[in-house]
């Protein structure tokens, strides 16, 4: 049988107008071959191979029969053939299956909607920064979002430690106006840091105390189910993919303050999924009254030691205090762009809030009086020389009467 090159020579020659017998002496043919393949109009190409039988064809209506039962699982078909009889691999099976397989599709479910005041979702997300000398560094991010208005609140920080969590929720509280009954977070571990024997959270002793204090009930999303705090895992997503691609900023303070103006303009747009303008859904949020600031107070203090060369360390910044504080530990607080330092309840400095990564900020006076005191914060051991008329003088018989004593 000739192939599809040979037939295209054949049929080539004939359209020069060779004959036959011409065409059967250039090519090494008979002539009856090349007769055959011209004026039968033999098709160019090789012949197809008829189909040959498969192992699996006998059990074609079976298969087709649990498909119709919504069985797909071709390894299951496998075993169940094999004690019908079937020899073949489960190959052969998933080749015939996987057009008849319908398309996957997401399992539908029911949005869970909060009622006005009922819940407030909390999650951290991570940004990355580029300073002035090229170098890059992760910025936090602190989202909360109202379930029933989906107002929301960012904060970025430099940390996402248990002290940056409270002042951040603190702030959150205190733009919102109010308090809602339940917070749901992840396990996270400024959250929960554990669990109780009984299979309860094991919650972090300040955030315990936090949530007493406020009076909001925590409640922990499923492991692994992001889904089940979507409207704050969306609000982190949306920082991200919409806020912050492209922002410039000085610093810190200038980045919250766009992130703060960024929050107002999307609480004035339509949500997508409540098509109402969270502002407006906002004075139907029925929101617990805060506690009075003195309450928490304590939550916006931080406890840093001096370093041995007079500095604490707060946010990638290390502020100066007098020198004689030393090793010691002190309090820390940042009351709005100020930084102030507390020490026994006396505040020692007061510092304008630098957001310079890794910065040095001085205090005026700092180290004044060190060079007299050679560095010592206690008084030097001294001794007192007297004159010899102030040293006490004695009869020599007191001696003598001493000295007998102590021979008895």
């Amino acid at each position: 049988m000739l192939r599809g090159g040979s037939v295209l020579r054949l049929q080539g020659l004939q359209a020069e107008g060779k004959g036959w017998r011409t065409i059967a002496r250039e090519t090494g043919h008979s002539k009856n071959t090349v007769k055959k393949y011209l004026r039968d109009g033999h098709p160019v190409g090789s012949k197809a191979r008829p189909k040959r039988a498969k192992k699996l064809d006998p059990f074609i209506p079976q298969i087709q029969q649990w498909m119709s039962e919504g069985l797909f699982n071709c390894v299951a078909m496998k075993q169940r053939l094999e004690k019908m009889g079937y020899t073949g691999g489960v190959t052969q099976i998933k080749e015939y299956v996987r057009p008849h397989r319908p398309p996957r599709q997401p399992q539908a479910k029911i949005r869970y909607e909060t009622k006005p005041g009922q819940q407030a979702q909390i999650d951290w997300g991570f940004c990355e920064e580029v300073d002035e000398n090229g170098r890059r560094h992760k910025v936090a991010v602190f989202v909360m979002v109202l379930g029933y208005s989906r107002a929301m609140y960012v904060e970025f920080t430099r940390r996402c430690d248990i002290y940056s969590f409270l002042r951040c929720f603190i702030h959150a509280l205190e733009h919102f106006g109010g308090v809602p009954r339940f917070a749901l977070t992840d396990h996270m571990k400024t959250v929960v840091i554990g669990r109780n024997d009984d299979g309860t959270p094991k919650w972090h002793p300040l955030f315990e105390d936090f949530v007493l204090t406020v009076g909001l009930t925590p409640k922990l999303c499923k492991v692994r189910t992001p889904k089940t705090k979507g409207k704050v895992e969306r609000g982190v997503a949306f920082v991200k993919d919409n806020f912050w691609p492209g922002r410039r900023f000085t610093g810190m303070a200038d980045l919250n303050r766009q992130a703060m103006a960024w929050c107002q303009e999307q609480d004035r747009r339509i949500h997508g999924t409540t098509g109402e303008r969270p502002c407006d859904r906002m004075n139907d949020e029925e929101l617990k009254p805060l506690p009075t600031p003195d309450r928490l107070k304590k939550f916006l203090r931080e406890e840093r030691k001096v370093s041995m060369d007079g500095f604490v360390s707060w946010d990638g910044v290390r502020y100066g205090v007098p020198w004689r504080y030393s090793g010691r530990v002190v309090t820390v607080r940042q009351v709005g762009a100020k930084i102030e330092i507390w020490s026994e309840g006396v505040c020692i400095a007061i510092h304008d809030k630098s957001d310079r990564w890794g910065g040095l900020v001085r205090l005026k006076g700092q180290y004044e009086g060190l060079s007299a005191s050679q560095g010592r914060v206690a008084p030097k051991a001294i001794a007192v020389r007297v004159a010899e008329s102030d040293v006490e003088k004695r009869s020599l018989q007191v001696y003598e009467q001493l000295a007998e004593a102590s021979v008895c």
